[in-house]
């Protein structure tokens, strides 16, 4: 008896074995798993150079941030020897006749509200010894005995629109032989002086950060 064989139209393909992929399966699964550990180790690595880098901007933000408030340089440091030159009023003439070891000045604005600004001025003043030094923050705890200039006030910083910080708030500290002088005062004749005290409070830990970058 004859054999009827299938037309070719009838013919069946073979039939692929589900689950196996064309091909070479075992080297496509391991090309595939090797990118995947590629990618894991690279965003690993990113990661480790973010949180351990010192400049990132987190971490620097974390450093200007110790304190009730955040301080911005609104100029750089300026430091000089002439502490008489650099002042005016009474404080101009006592320091004529006691003269300093160095005074270094700075300048920072501060957001302490929303829509809220403030200028800050930091003076720091060496003098020979711990008893010139009570003796400076006395006089400049007085009222109208003048005081060390500003980097505004004697137009060493160019900011629009500064507000005179000497028509604002006031504190000071004396250290050792060292003499901080703070003063500050809202842009935009903003008024409220229980929270400018506060910035002015605050900006008295600037001291070691103005004495080293200067």
């Amino acid at each position: 008896m004859g054999v009827n064989l299938p037309s070719s139209g009838d013919t069946q393909p073979l039939r692929r074995v589900e689950g196996a992929p064309p091909g070479r399966p075992a080297l496509v699964f391991a090309l595939r798993a090797l990118g995947l550990v590629a990618v894991a180790v690279v965003a690993g690595l990113v990661w480790w150079l973010i949180r351990h880098d010192p400049g990132t901007d987190t971490e620097k933000t974390a450093q200007q941030t110790t304190g009730e408030f955040r301080f911005d340089a609104a100029h750089q440091p300026v430091s000089a020897t002439d502490c008489a030159g650099n002042s005016y009023g009474k404080i101009k003439e006592w320091f004529a006749e006691h003269p300093c070891r160095k005074v270094v000045r700075g300048l920072y604005v501060t957001t302490p509200g929303q829509n809220v600004r403030a200028l800050v001025s930091v003076v720091v003043v060496t003098m020979d010894s711990p008893e010139t030094a009570q003796q400076l923050k006395a006089i400049t705890d007085t009222d109208d005995t003048g005081n060390v200039n500003d980097l505004v006030k004697d137009g060493t910083a160019k900011l629009p629109g500064a507000p005179r910080v000497a028509t604002g708030e006031y504190t000071s500290k004396a250290a050792g032989a060292d003499v901080t002088i703070v003063e500050a005062q809202f842009f935009d004749e903003h008024k409220d002086n229980a929270l400018l005290m506060r910035v002015a409070a605050d900006a008295l830990r600037l001291a070691d950060q103005l004495r080293s970058a200067a």
